[in-house]
C-alpha cells in the first residue's frame, strides 16, 4: 500500500516545479476545466490552499454564482505523477495574500495589485487522489498478465488517497 502522506509530499514537490493543472466547478460550464496556474507557498501547502490570478469578468469566476465545488487535475512535467483534487473554490479579496503571491509574471496581466478586474481565487482542498507512474508502472500490467496475474496487481502502492 502507498504511503500517502509521502505521495502527497511528491505531489507538492510536483507541483511547485510545474504550477499548471487544469481547474473547473462542478455543475458549471459543463464541467468544462481550463489551465490555470497554481501559487502556494509553504503556509499554503499546510493549509492544503492553492491561489489563482485571473479576471473578475473571466467565465471561471462567474461561475462561482452556481456552485464553489471544485474539482481541479494534475499532470507532473514528467508524467510520473498525477492527481485529482477536490475541494472549494472562492473569491479572495485578501490584501496580504495578493503582495505575498504577487510575481512579475503576475504583474504582466494586471495594471497592478488593486486593478479593479483582479480577482485571487482560493481552492481549499478537501481530498485528492494520487497515482505515481514509471515506466515499470506501465509495463507491469502486461508483465502481469503474461504470468496469469490481473493486469493491476501490485499497484496499490502507487495510489494514494488523502483528506485534508
Amino acid at each position: 500500500m502507498a504511503d500517502d502522506r509521502e505521495m502527497e509530499k511528491q505531489f507538492w514537490s510536483a507541483l511547485e516545479d510545474s504550477p499548471f493543472l487544469m481547474l473547473g466547478v462542478e455543475g458549471a460550464r459543463d464541467g468544462a476545466t481550463q489551465p490555470m496556474t497554481a501559487n502556494c507557498e509553504d503556509q499554503d501547502r499546510d493549509a492544503a490552499q492553492m491561489w489563482f490570478f485571473t479576471a473578475r469578468d473571466h467565465d471561471l469566476t462567474r461561475s462561482l454564482g452556481q456552485s464553489n465545488r471544485a474539482i481541479a487535475t494534475y499532470a507532473a512535467k514528467g508524467h510520473d505523477l498525477f492527481a485529482s483534487l477536490r475541494g472549494t473554490l472562492s473569491i479572495s479579496n485578501d490584501q496580504a495574500t495578493i503582495d505575498r503571491l504577487w510575481s512579475p509574471v503576475v504583474a504582466e496581466w494586471y495594471e497592478g495589485k488593486d486593478d479593479p478586474k483582479l480577482a485571487l481565487l482560493r481552492l481549499d482542498v478537501e481530498d485528492a487522489k494520487i497515482w505515481q507512474s514509471d515506466i515499470g508502472g506501465f509495463l507491469r500490467p502486461a508483465v502481469n498478465k503474461l504470468f496469469g496475474q490481473r493486469p493491476e496487481a501490485g499497484m496499490n502502492d502507487k495510489v494514494a488517497e488523502i483528506s485534508f
